[in-house]
């Protein structure tokens, strides 16, 4: 499966983006999707994830009550509704997808496929 992450881009704090992972190849509705970001000189770090229906999602503890993953699997799409940002959530963030999970996974190895990364820069 190919993914492409879009919609990032330049917000001031307290602002809001949404972030999109359009998939092809393959229906994403067999995939645990998830996402990622990299801020400058850190590792990655695992940001949200979806269970394979939507039923379910996970957060990393500085997303909680700000950012919201769904999916649409008819669309083939994910989304990371980002709200309330916050200068620390600057870094280039990656759709992830997990084809033989079961449960969350919080790094980066156990993810199969990548997208190539959106940008969001959070400005004070």
């Amino acid at each position: 499966v190919q993914l492409q992450a879009s919609g990032g881009g330049l917000a001031q704090a307290g602002g809001s983006l949404r972030l999109s992972c359009a998939a092809s190849g393959r229906t994403l509705s067999g995939y645990i999707m998830g996402w990622f970001r990299q801020a400058p000189g850190k590792e990655r770090e695992f940001v949200a994830a979806i269970n394979r229906n939507g039923a379910r999602s996970y957060y990393v503890d500085s997303a909680k009550g700000r950012f919201t993953i769904s999916r649409d699997n008819a669309k083939n799409t994910v989304y990371l509704q980002m709200n309330s940002l916050k200068p620390e959530d600057t870094a280039v963030y990656y759709c992830v997808a997990d084809e033989y999970g079961s449960y969350f996974n919080l790094k980066p190895r156990d993810y199969d496929y990548w997208g190539q990364g959106t940008l969001v820069t959070v400005s004070s």
